[in-house]
């Protein structure tokens, strides 16, 4: 059976990837108390309907202070063996504040704020998460993700084998727009040749193929690349063996259309080349 608890900050996109996860076959469940994720687990685990093994459940602070619980909850899940994944999406306070603003719906904590201000509704709902976000298997910051790009994460993350127990993204990303919250690895490619400064390249991006072949046309770039390879050939088995079930790899030069996008390719083909489970996320490609 697959069961994934998601969860994360109000006004980061958990309905959203519902939908991707229900779009992916998951029979979903929005909304439930922390209280009865052990007696669903159960009923699911022991339905006769297909449908019920592979099940994607809702639990956030609209629980109000059954949330408070949900850490031991799920450490007492665990505990007992049942086997679960945790997806927690998260933003930038700023951000939410936007989407909160945008949307004009009432903030799940806001009864909890005398003041009756969303900026501390939102800090407040940061801190109550810091536990179960620390449990998560994935963490995914959506501050950067647009609807569409978020259902393209979600699906390709779930959407992995059952034998798989590690997948990669690699994410190319401007280093003037922020480095990625979520990458547990971060490479800086600005030490190699910039398109950027060759007229018929400047309005491409890594994704044609005049701007890969530029950039790896210097003998630089080719070191570069089978020391990168060599890294994390012999880091992945080490991840594994640690039980992560996601690594985030965050591939970074100046804007992150030219240089960054590229690597990033090259690195993804790299991983599937060799049997990885990999997938590849360009964040800032298309920003002006």
């Amino acid at each position: 059976m697959e069961f994934v608890i998601l969860t994360g900050l109000s006004g980061a996109g958990k309905t959203n990837a519902l939908h991707a996860m229900e779009d992916s076959g998951y029979y979903c469940v929005d909304n439930l108390p922390p209280t009865l994720l052990g007696t669903f687990y159960d009923l699911c685990e022991t339905a006769t309907d297909n449908r019920m093994k592979k099940v994607a459940v809702v639990a956030d602070a609209r629980s109000g202070e059954m949330f408070a619980d949900i850490p031991d909850v799920l450490a007492a899940l665990r505990g007992d063996g049942k086997r679960f994944k945790i997806l927690f999406l998260d933003a930038r306070p700023d951000i939410l504040l936007v989407r909160f603003k945008g949307t004009r719906r009432k903030h799940p904590l806001i009864s909890e704020i005398t003041s009756g201000s969303i900026e501390e509704a939102v800090e407040l709902e940061e801190e109550l998460m810091k536990g179960v976000k620390a449990m998560a298997d994935y963490v995914v910051d959506t501050t950067m993700m647009n609807p569409n790009q978020l259902k393209e994460r979600v699906t390709t993350l779930f959407t992995a084998e059952a034998g798989d127990t590690l997948l990669v993204t690699c994410m190319s990303f401007g280093y003037k727009y922020g480095i990625p919250p979520e990458a547990d690895l971060v490479f800086d490619v600005r030490c190699l040749p910039n398109p950027f400064y060759v007229k018929e390249l400047k309005s491409l991006t890594g994704l044609d193929e005049a701007v890969r072949d530029y950039i790896l046309g210097f003998d630089i770039t080719g070191r570069f690349m089978e020391k990168l390879y060599t890294f994390m050939d012999f880091t992945l088995p080490l991840y594994r063996q640690e039980g992560k079930s996601e690594l985030v790899i965050g591939v970074g030069c100046t804007g992150g259309k030219h240089r960054s996008v590229t690597v990033a390719r090259l690195l993804n083909a790299h991983f599937l080349e060799n049997g990885q489970k990999s997938s590849i996320h360009h964040r800032d490609i298309w920003k002006a």
